[in-house]
Parts: C-alpha cells; sequence; structure tokens
C-alpha cells in the first residue's frame, strides 16, 4: 500500500493504537461550538490527582485552555494488577512487568490538570520478553 512507509512496513505490527484522529475530531467538534468545555473536560478527581503528582510531562500545551501543558499518564492493566490497572511512572516499572508472565495492556492518556480535558493518546500490548 502507497501510504505506508517503509519504516512501518520494515518491522512487524506491534498493535499500537494511536486514537489521534479521534482527539482530532473531538477538538474539531468543540471548536465548532457542537461540543461544550464540561462536555470534554471531564478528568475524574483521581485522574488529576495522578497526572499532577505521577505523570511524565510535555511541552505540548493543552488544545483547550491553552494554560497548562499536557502530561502523560500509563496504566497498565492485566493479571496480578488491580482491577482498576496500575499508575506505571518509569520506563524501568513497564520493563519490570513486561518481565512478567501473561498478557498485559498499556494506556497513555493526556491530561492537563488545569481545565481537566483527557484523552487516550494511546495504546498497545505489552508482551512478555520469550
Amino acid at each position: 500500500m502507497p501510504f505506508l512507509s517503509e519504516a512501518t512496513t520494515a518491522q512487524p505490527p506491534t498493535g499500537e493504537i494511536d486514537y489521534r484522529l479521534a482527539r482530532r475530531q473531538l477538538l474539531s467538534e468543540f471548536r465548532k461550538g457542537r461540543l461544550a468545555q464540561h462536555e470534554i473536560c471531564d478528568a475524574q478527581p483521581e485522574l488529576v490527582r495522578v497526572a499532577r503528582e505521577a505523570s511524565s510531562p510535555t511541552s505540548v500545551a493543552c488544545p483547550v485552555c491553552d494554560d497548562g501543558l499536557l502530561v502523560h499518564v500509563t496504566f497498565v492493566f492485566g493479571p496480578r494488577l488491580p482491577k482498576h490497572g496500575r499508575c506505571v511512572t518509569s520506563l524501568k516499572e513497564l520493563k519490570a512487568l513486561a518481565r512478567q508472565s501473561g498478557d498485559f495492556s498499556v494506556y497513555v492518556v493526556e491530561v492537563c490538570p488545569e481545565c481537566r480535558w483527557n484523552h487516550l493518546a494511546r495504546s498497545f500490548p505489552l508482551k512478555p520478553r520469550r
């Protein structure tokens, strides 16, 4: 397929899902006035707390309020983890989980702690090394 780059086709599929198109569509609806800010800035208090205390900073301004910088919060779900998932704050933690047996799923959420904007940025399976 012509739209696939060599870099994409040279590597085996990873199962990663990128949610940029859904994000773009949602923000477009907001900018057109079809969605109110309170409808898209709806992060739960626990997500905002984690965003403030256990997240990875970015240099990207919030697309809704422009007052804050987005942060990434990473959650892992899988066997022997809490039902609500586990917040992972470092690559070292992620690698440690990858060494465990079982299938794990990773979700990266972008959050603005200022206005409570949040959107799933990407998800991918965390496969154990064999």
